[in-house]
């Protein structure tokens, strides 16, 4: 796999990776979240360079995670705004956080907490199955190839077999 083209691999998180794999564009979400919108707000919360920051936000733009909304007209600027497709996205950045809390915390403790607004309590992201409700583990779950998978080459190896086969078939 090359760097450049996970987005083209049928994998769902080499895909997923290709778009928010590296350390500046998950912080730029995380401030997305923290309602971040606009470019000097994403610069002074991270101390990223001008040029990083226009180079991740752009792609962040064309996978269509964030829409581009002008605010001002002189000089032209504009904020940064999440996408359905980026609010999707916040049950992986809450998971990132969890661990974070988890395992990463120092005598202090966490540096945030989160209040869900409809029970004011504050809470602990859980994975659940969205069948049963019931808390998922790894050791829980087992894995099937998809309509997308990889051809294994087991199958490749079957369906070279079968095609003469299938033209002979088709030419009779």
């Amino acid at each position: 796999m090359k760097w450049d083209e996970l987005e083209e691999e049928p994998c769902s998180m080499a895909r997923t990776i290709g778009v928010i794999g590296d350390r500046w564009t998950l912080l730029i979400l995380r401030e997305c979240f923290l309602r971040t919108r606009r470019f000097e707000g994403f610069q002074s919360a991270l101390g990223i360079t001008r040029h990083l920051l226009a180079e991740r936000l752009k792609k962040l733009v064309r996978q269509g995670v964030l829409r581009r909304i002008p605010y001002q007209e002189a000089p032209k600027r504009h904020e940064y705004i999440l996408t359905q497709k980026g609010l999707d996205l916040y049950p992986i950045m809450m998971a990132i956080v969890h661990w974070g809390d988890t395992h990463m915390v120092d005598v202090r403790g966490r540096p945030l907490l989160h209040e869900h607004r409809k029970c004011g309590k504050m809470f602990d992201p859980v994975m659940v199955c969205s069948e049963c409700g019931e808390p998922l583990s790894a050791k829980e779950v087992h894995v099937h190839p998809g309509p997308g998978a990889r051809p294994t080459p087991e199958k490749v190896s079957l369906e070279k077999r079968l095609k003469p086969k299938a033209r002979r078939r088709q030419a009779a």
